[in-house]
């Protein structure tokens, strides 16, 4: 039974989620604050975490930072009361899987988590480990790490599959709402250029390592597509 971390300081919230993935099958853990959340998660090692991003104290945005900086790729799902494009593009580029703005459909950060969950779980099943290799790129699906002329690069869940989309297709232009489909697993209605953000930032975590990296070309008003040769 997978163990979900919900983290709001929405009592009645917190209470509702709660029950909704209780019912879906999950383990629920709760915490009131970031801080708190962060202590359940170094204590309790929960399989994802649904974390509010305005809280006291430690609030969500700074929990997922945290997180990404001690190593810990745990997936994890923002909510915010503020629909708007900063907000969103801020929580991606501190390493969050996903976003939705409240109000939402509990049906949809259901599906969203479940889909996260099971792209997990197959590549734990994996037996034995293939690696990806495009150039300097090279992926590892079975411990979901990134080496990019051999150098580790720090990736989410949601990264990862954008990089093994893109280089196990070199050559073809991949749409933004193809890559949503791979990425996300679901059929979520999500604005098609939240992949620009995921491009953006797996850019410039590969340009740190060589800054003449062009391998992940935009074509104007089709997507993206990993440059063959």
């Amino acid at each position: 039974m997978a163990r979900i971390l919900l983290i709001d300081d929405d009592a009645s919230l917190l209470d509702a989620l709660s029950l909704t993935f209780e019912d879906a099958g999950y383990d629920v853990l709760t915490a009131p604050d970031g801080q708190r959340g962060l202590d359940l998660v170094k204590k309790e090692a929960p399989d994802a975490i649904i974390s509010d991003v305005n809280m006291p104290g430690l609030d969500g945005f700074s929990l997922c930072k945290k997180l990404r900086e001690s190593g810990n790729r745990i997936p994890l799902v923002l909510l915010t009361s503020r629909d708007d494009e900063i907000d969103e593009a801020l929580g991606l580029e501190l390493g969050a899987d996903d976003y939705i703005a409240k109000p939402f459909s509990t049906r949809v950060l259901l599906a969203r988590i479940t889909a996260l969950l099971r792209r997990d779980a197959m590549r734990r099943a994996q037996t034995t480990e293939r690696a990806v290799a495009k150039g300097a790129l090279e992926l590892f699906p079975e411990r979901l790490e990134v080496r990019y002329a051999q150098k580790p690069v720090t990736v989410t869940v949601t990264e990862f599959r954008l990089l093994e989309a893109l280089a196990s297709r070199a050559g073809f232009v991949l749409s933004r709402g193809r890559l949503l489909e791979i990425v996300r697993g679901d059929e979520s209605v999500v604005a098609e250029r939240i992949i620009d953000t995921y491009i953006r930032r797996l850019r410039r975590k590969i340009e740190a390592i060589d800054p003449a990296f062009d391998c992940i070309e935009t074509v104007i008003g089709a997507g993206y597509r990993w440059k063959d040769g």
